[in-house]
């Protein structure tokens, strides 16, 4: 069992400047994995422009410097998809198809998988066949600080011990799939754009059968990038999705309480009002795609949530 039984995918937009640290970090594992990069309708020299995703606004990113195709050009197993139109996070779905080996991971144009990583997620799944993802540990900046998740899923409360706790989600940049499980569940929604389009990942592995998992020995380096999404706004618009999984996924007491708390937040915070307009226009499209979680799992994320 070896790296080149994963191969990573890469979601960027108009951010070469981290890309290029990313894919040398990846191409100095040994061995090296493949690569596939979606550039989701980079403005930064690629021929390529559409409108914001349908999760709402995109953050506004200046341009690094050199442009995303040419970061990629040349770079031995390294694969450049170029997409026309934006789709977020759901740009990822065109990456895995691209993907031949059993497995997938997924990384941020801002970080990379650790020596080893790849080597130990694969070695895992191939010893347990229930399991569709394991969640990785991240740890962040040059510090090497443990992301403030990793503790949540190590004491995750929905029991599980081998080959380690279940849980119920996940970081999208420290993230190991069986291709399979990927696909079976239909990977990221295009509804959602950005912001907790893993939860609802989660939700339809979960319904399927497959087991998610926590490994600490999957670890994750996540350098944030300068040109990110304002906080504010990022919890606007996770809001937002929550209450469209709520309407995708979940029964009417939660899908009351998500509704009640954005509309809370709105009162006094725009960008949450304007979360919540958008919420409201995607609500018929999320409502053609209900498809509510058997009770048994629906009781998990209520403990979750607890």
């Amino acid at each position: 069992m070896d790296d080149s039984d994963t191969t990573v995918v890469i979601a960027t937009r108009n951010r070469a400047r981290e890309l290029a640290r990313t894919l040398d970090r990846l191409s100095a594992l040994r061995p090296r994995p493949p690569i596939v990069v979606v550039d989701d309708a980079s403005t930064d020299g690629a021929p390529t422009d559409g409108p914001a995703p349908t999760g709402g606004p995109a953050p506004t990113e200046p341009a690094s410097t050199g442009s995303t195709a040419a970061t990629v050009e040349g770079r031995p197993g390294v694969e450049l998809v170029r997409l026309s139109v934006r789709q977020g996070a759901a740009a990822r779905n065109a990456g895995v198809e691209r993907v031949r080996t059993p497995y997938v991971a997924f990384s941020d144009d801002d970080s990379w998988w650790a020596p080893q990583a790849l080597r130990r997620a694969a070695e895992i799944l191939h010893a347990h066949p229930d399991v569709g993802l394991l969640a990785g540990a991240v740890l962040v900046g040059p510090e090497n600080r443990p992301d403030p998740v990793n503790a949540e899923l190590r004491d995750s409360p929905l029991g599980g011990t081998d080959p380690g706790p279940d849980v119920l989600g996940f970081l999208g940049c420290a993230a190991v799939l069986r291709v399979r499980a990927f696909h079976d569940a239909g990977g990221f929604s295009s509804l959602l754009g950005f912001g907790a389009e893993e939860t609802l990942l989660a939700a339809d592995l979960a319904a399927r059968g497959w087991r998610l998992c926590h490994h600490p020995d999957v670890v994750a380096h996540h350098h944030p990038s300068p040109h990110r999404m304002p906080h504010e706004r990022r919890l606007a618009l996770e809001a937002r999705n929550q209450l469209l999984i709520a309407l995708m996924r979940r029964r009417g007491p939660r899908v009351r309480a998500e509704l009640a708390a954005l509309a809370r937040r709105a009162v006094s915070h725009p960008p949450s009002r304007r979360a919540l307009g958008s919420a409201l226009l995607a609500a018929p499209r999320a409502l053609a795609r209900r498809d509510v979680l058997p009770a048994g799992l629906e009781q998990r994320f209520d403990l979750l949530e607890q």
